[in-house]
């Protein structure tokens, strides 16, 4: 009778429908023989009810008159093929998804057939099956609302005791394949969303609120294998582990962005329950006792992992009790987290190696946060002797600051994030910035008004005395007791509404100290410049004599390299650089959140880690070093003018050009200010004649001409003209600066020139670095070996060069002279 099916007969048709459900009623076996009619049947199916959905009611009354949902039920017991189960599946899908009315929906959802397909048990071994089973539980989530989800919950005296969609959702919550997780997690947020009270009730009680404590288990282990990627690589990372970090990353904070949705649902609890766990199993225990310097262990969080995870936490998990209770454990006496540990005399703790760092059960309130000692480099006196200075740090947040004084570079921007992320959160209680020092000065003033204006004790004192300090901790002792009695932390803290200011200048001291570090990359500054900015948007009142003297004294050296930079191998390019990289710094410093995403604390910005694809000797890494140089003294530049007071321009003071005089080789060659162009007629009456070989065996004869216009000059080889004596047509043109002319100690008539190219593709290398290798052979220079005639004419030559590039390098003086002796 199957066979019939196939007759030509008018399809979205009632009778059309009345037919296939007929026709499956009839089946009592799925077999080999009509299970090709009952896949098509039931797909067919599917595009009648939707087709009706939109058309003709009468479509669905029928499917609910044969009750041909008990129907599908029945075929599915019937049935032992996976193909079958796989179509039903998509055919309910389907349906669900685009069927319109509500009233189908009730229909659809109504007498426990949904619930039934929900808790059959298919065979999940088959990966089809699997993926259409996930796909029709999400298309059910998509469906809910304060109505339709009482349809699929079990409910005793007004309390629910079953609810199969999420209980056989959240089995799969943590599949090995990406797709399904992502769509577990869809269908979760939608019941979550539904906000039916009771439901939530039923969420966030055990034992389903494991979800949320394995969730976070989840999380760990992703960290955990972050950690793995990122701490052998730290020194060196190519494009296999760059991109295995950067898919690392992505994984984590799609988890974040999960947990994020989840609290936004407002679920009593559940945002407690994250919070302690993320805290109890994860912060606590793994990312703050890695805080701590000059510690080697595997089984430990690199610092620069700790620390791109406490930026990345608090940025997108925007939890007012996550983001306060960190940052009062921050600024808790470190022997607070080792109330059994002994210390050694000289201050040094003893070490536990044996602290493992995976924690399988469930958070529990005592914390083993041993060796959490942190030796930071003391804010001295001098600035020349802070680098060597060294005392164990009594609060964790002393670490940063030590980060930021003499760790690397990745340590350096990864402590600067995560002040800059405390600094950005909303979440933040005003206590908890004063206490780590990075209240903004706008904002210390303006508490310290309010106070004097309501009449609180000493506020009038305080606002017109000359070290402002606040006088209450606002929640911050709320948070230190609950640091206490929750997570089993004895804060034994310092008062900081006695003296916040001194809290204040560490960090103060800090950033100082920074910019007068030579071996931090530019973009690492940049960040520290970002922050200060925010801290003093003003003046310059909150610094001592010696922190202006040293900021001079960096400028002054860094003043002194740009000046070197004038007659290196890129002096044409250096007033161009200046100019931009001014406009952005600007930008950068006076922006109102940071310049970079977080995840660019886990990868090196140094100069030097590029090192190994440029040869030190080549333009490229000359140019590099222009660029960083160039940076550091934009930035401490502009410092100089916003600590002085005064709005920075949106230009530096640089002279425009001038004229190309009169009397010069341009002038002679009868070129313009655009200079030479290929194929174009020059004059030859300074050009030098020679040979040169481009390719083996293939010598040609050439005049050699060196001319500047302004800051850019040229090599030039033509080709002489027979026609017209003295004139030539240009051929090759190479950039004049940096060609390093050298005449051969063997051979007096040989002249060799480095060639580099006319701009410089490396203005982002720190920040692809890692991709370098990838390129490597495009950063090479080239190399010209010139044949003069004679030695006189080849010392012509090498006269003719050294003049131009003279005349060259004495313009980028002129136009920069401005700036470089500017007085601030």
């Amino acid at each position: 009778m199957w066979f019939s099916f196939w007759r030509p007969r008018d399809r979205f048709t009632l009778d059309e429908l009345r037919y296939l459900i007929d026709q499956l009623m009839k089946i009592q076996v799925v077999n080999d023989v009509n299970k090709a009619f009952v896949i098509e049947a039931l797909r067919s199916i599917a595009e009648l009810i939707t087709y009706g959905d939109q058309h003709d009611l009468n479509f669905f009354e029928f499917f609910m008159e044969k009750q041909v949902m008990g129907e599908f039920v029945r075929i599915l017991k019937i049935s032992k093929n996976v193909i079958v189960s796989v179509q039903l599946l998509q055919t309910i899908s389907i349906m669900i998804q685009n069927l319109k009315s509500d009233h189908s929906i009730y229909y659809l959802f109504s007498n426990e057939h949904i619930n039934f397909l929900i808790t059959y048990p298919f065979d999940f071994r088959n990966e089809e099956l699997l993926s259409y089973y996930i796909s029709f539980l999400r298309a059910i989530s998509g469906k809910l609302n304060k109505n339709t989800i009482s349809l699929l919950v079990k409910t005793e005296k007004e309390e629910i005791v079953a609810f199969p969609l999420y209980v056989e959702a959240i089995r799969f919550a943590f599949h090995e394949e990406g797709m399904i997780r992502t769509a577990v997690r869809a269908l979760t947020l939608n019941i979550y969303h539904v906000g039916d009270m009771y439901v939530n009730k039923y969420i966030a009680t055990a034992p389903h609120d494991d979800y949320f404590l394995n969730l976070v288990k989840f999380f760990r282990e992703h960290c955990i294998s972050l950690n793995g990627l990122v701490s052998p690589t730290t020194e060196s990372q190519g494009p296999e582990s760059t991109s295995s970090i950067l898919s690392a990353v992505d994984e984590i904070e799609d988890n974040l962005y999960y947990f994020s949705d989840v609290v936004s649902a407002g679920i009593p609890d559940v945002g407690t329950l994250i919070t302690d766990s993320m805290l109890k199993l994860l912060i606590f225990p793994m990312l703050l006792p890695s805080l701590r310097i000059g510690v080697s262990d595997e089984k430990k969080f690199s610092s620069v992992t700790s620390l791109y995870l406490l930026c990345c936490i608090l940025r997108i998990l925007k939890i007012k009790d996550l983001a306060n209770t960190v940052a009062a454990a921050l600024i808790c006496s470190v022997e607070s987290f080792l109330p059994n540990v002994e210390a050694k005399p000289n201050g040094v703790m003893a070490d536990h190696d044996d602290e493992n760092h995976i924690v399988d059960e469930k958070p529990s309130g005592n914390l083993d946060s041993s060796s959490m000692i942190i030796p930071i480099p003391s804010l001295c006196t001098s600035s020349s002797d802070q680098h060597n200075c060294w005392f164990s740090a009594s609060v964790l947040r002393d670490a940063l600051i030590s980060y930021i004084t003499s760790g690397d570079d990745m340590q350096v921007v990864g402590s600067l994030s995560v002040l800059a992320t405390f600094l950005q959160t909303k979440e933040l209680d005003e206590s908890m910035l004063d206490a780590l020092g990075i209240l903004p000065q706008r904002k210390q003033h303006k508490k310290l008004l309010l106070k004097a204006l309501v009449g609180e004790d000493t506020g009038e004192e305080q606002l017109f005395a000359s070290e402002n300090c606040t006088s209450k901790d606002g929640e911050l002792s709320i948070y230190l007791q609950r640091l206490k009695d929750q997570y089993e932390v004895s804060c034994s803290y310092q008062k900081v509404g006695e003296s916040p200011h001194v809290h204040r200048f560490l960090v103060l001291d800090a950033l100082i100290s920074l910019f007068c570090r030579t071996s931090i990359s530019a973009d690492a500054l940049w960040d520290g410049g970002w922050l200060l900015r925010q801290l003093l948007p003003y003046s310059e009142t909150e610094f001592n004599t010696r922190h202006l003297q040293s900021l001079k004294d960096s400028l002054m050296r860094s003043c002194n390299q740009v000046v070197e930079e004038q007659r290196g191998a890129w002096p044409d390019l250096l007033v161009q650089v200046l100019c931009d990289e001014w406009r952005k710094c600007k930008r950068a410093i006076e922006a109102s959140s940071p310049r970079k995403e977080t995840k660019s604390i886990l990868f090196p910005t140094k100069k030097s880690s590029s090192s190994d694809v440029i040869p030190i000797e080549s333009s490229f890494a000359a140019g590099e070093t222009m660029y960083e140089r160039v940076k550091v003294f934009v930035l401490l530049h502009q410092l100089q003018i916003f600590l002085a007071g005064r709005s920075l321009p949106d230009q530096p003071p640089i002279l425009p050009p001038v004229d190309c005089p009169e009397i010069s080789r341009a002038k002679s060659a009868g070129l313009n200010i655009i200079g030479p162009k290929l194929s174009t007629e020059l004059h030859l009456g300074d050009a030098v004649p020679c040979r040169i070989a481009f390719e083996r065996g293939k010598e040609r004869h050439f005049n050699f001409l060196a001319v500047s216009i302004g800051i850019s000059g040229w090599i030039i080889l033509a080709e002489e003209l027979p026609q017209k004596p003295s004139h030539g047509i240009v051929r090759v043109v190479a950039p004049l600066a940096g060609c390093n002319p050298k005449i051969d100690e063997r051979h007096a008539r040989w002249l060799h020139l480095r060639i580099r190219p006319s701009t410089l593709p490396l203005t982002e290398t720190a920040k692809n670095a890692a991709n370098l290798k990838l390129k490597s052979k495009s950063f090479v220079d080239g190399r010209w070996t010139l044949a003069f005639k004679d030695e006189a004419s080849c010392k012509s030559a090498l006269t003719m060069i050294h003049e131009e590039i003279d005349l060259q390098c004495k313009e980028v003086e002129r136009r920069l002279k401005p700036l470089l002796s500017e007085e601030i």
